[in-house]
């Protein structure tokens, strides 16, 4: 590959992977003003995943998750996210539709938005190509971005430069229902507690009841259904925020209740003084509003074992699945060991990780650390100083996790223990003392309450703090 010979142009910088991290990263490096030069191997060859070979493809939920950036770390890294000019996030705001206070998105609209801004960037070069190795040496500057999904000869790669075992889990994807099917004589629309969010009204979710019988040879039918074996990958650990509905259910009889099949906050509006003992929620997974998405239901069933116990929920028996449920591996690295704060390989300098690849968890949460990685690349090639978000970010709380999380592991001295996550409150510094104060005239301030001041006051502090570090007024 050719580096751009203009001497007033600066060098390129390589982007390996055109999901979600890359595609931010790439976008932050341009609009900083360096040519970005992204290799995407799909077009050329498939992943166990992905249907399609467009950019920044969802393929588990298509779930941002909550947009409320006054109490939520998830909608904090939302706000973060747009005031840094994210991409990602102005595609999902464009192609948002309804579910609750959640922000999630057309996933082929999404999808297509972000492929044609890449694509039309004067400054960003794609090409369709496998990359079989860690980035050449002559390329200077590079991210890598391939995602949970990355290709074995790169995996190799990765673990013969950093020498450590590579360590993977297991993520499955929910399956996703036609309309049509759901008899709505048995479901009803409701958000939980009816909430109203984003492009919502407060009833952006299809709700199926159970009453306890149903529940439990629901249960029965799913401990002992039929599932994909894990072969080669046998002995991996799942992680906790994706578990397949299966392995929920044999952890004891009330996980699910307590889980994706809580009935809080629900009433049936066929039968309102009847409580269902447990709710199946479906959240709506296209503009069109013809398919949804079984929320929470990721699992590795085979296919015939999934048909025939998911068409026991009330509401589903004549379900007709756009897309059955699935499993495929991750693989992550042990970043806090390997990359230092800007997310360069210590072993190789001008080498970027970004995306879960990391070992962060989620969409937003990928999109966020690729684009800090553009950031950070960006700013090397024009010679700046790398400065990290403040730690009172949800931007810095979450690249703290990844570079410097979980160094020790209990019953291993010296092993590092660290896994996946999600951005979450625990990441962030704690206030400084005094700042959670009584409300006046409020006699009783404590439990859920102290806790919901806590996290508006983190809010607040991280989206200024995160002003300040953008040079936001």
């Amino acid at each position: 590959m050719s580096t751009i010979s203009n001497s007033s142009t600066p060098a390129p910088i390589h982007v390996v992977g055109g999901g979600l991290a890359g595609s931010e990263a790439s976008w932050q490096i341009a609009e900083a003003g360096i040519p970005v030069i992204l290799h995407e191997m799909r077009g050329v060859r498939g992943t166990d995943a992905h249907r399609t070979d467009g950019l920044a493809e969802l393929v588990c939920s298509n779930s941002f998750r909550s947009d409320d950036a006054t109490a939520n770390a998830v909608g904090v890294i939302h706000a973060e996210m747009r005031l840094a000019g994210s991409l990602i996030m102005a595609c999902a705001d464009k192609n948002q539709v309804p579910a609750g206070g959640a922000l999630a998105v057309d996933r082929d609209g999404f999808s297509h938005a972000v492929t044609q801004a890449i694509e039309n960037h004067p400054l960003i070069t794609v090409v369709r190509e496998e990359i079989h190795g860690l980035p050449p040496a002559e390329w200077d500057l590079a991210v890598v971005a391939t995602g949970p999904l990355t290709s074995p000869d790169l995996a190799k790669s990765i673990q013969a430069e950093t020498g450590e075992d590579q360590l993977a889990f297991f993520d499955a994807i929910a399956p996703i229902v036609h309309r049509e099917s759901i008899d709505m004589d048995i479901c009803w629309y409701q958000s939980r507690y009816d909430k109203v969010g984003p492009g919502g009204t407060g009833k952006d979710y299809i709700n199926c009841p159970l009453d306890e019988a149903q529940y439990n040879a629901f249960l029965d039918a799913l401990i002992a259904g039929d599932t994909v074996g894990f072969k080669e990958w046998e002995g991996t650990p799942y992680f906790d925020g994706c578990l397949p509905i299966e392995v929920m259910a044999e952890r004891g009889r009330e996980t699910l209740r307590h889980g994706p099949m809580k009935p809080m906050g629900l009433t049936n509006s066929h039968n309102p003084t009847v409580k269902a003992y447990a709710v199946v929620q479906l959240r709506q997974d296209n503009a069109l509003g013809t398919l949804y998405n079984m929320v929470g239901f990721q699992t590795k069933l085979k296919y015939g074992a999934q048909a025939e116990i998911f068409r026991m929920i009330p509401g589903l028996q004549n379900a007709e699945f756009a897309r059955l449920g699935g499993l495929h591996r991750n693989t992550y690295i042990q970043s806090p060991m390997l990359l230092d704060h800007s997310l360069t390989l210590k072993s190789r300098p001008g080498l970027r990780f970004a995306g879960q690849i990391t070992g962060c968890e989620g969409y937003v949460e990928s999109s966020a650390i690729g684009l800090l990685a553009g950031r950070f690349a960006a700013a090397e090639r024009k010679g700046e100083e790398i400065v990290p978000p403040p730690a009172t970010t949800a931007f810095g709380s979450l690249l703290g996790h990844i570079t410097g999380g979980h160094l020790v592991h209990d019953e291993e001295p010296g092993k590092r223990s660290f896994q996946p996550m999600n951005v979450n409150f625990g990441l962030f510094p704690d206030l400084a003392p005094g700042s959670i104060v009584k409300p006046e005239g409020v006699k009783r301030f404590r439990g859920k309450d102290k806790t919901i001041m806590k996290r508006q006051l983190m809010s607040v502090r991280a989206l200024k703090d995160c002003r300040e570090w953008l040079g936001i007024a």
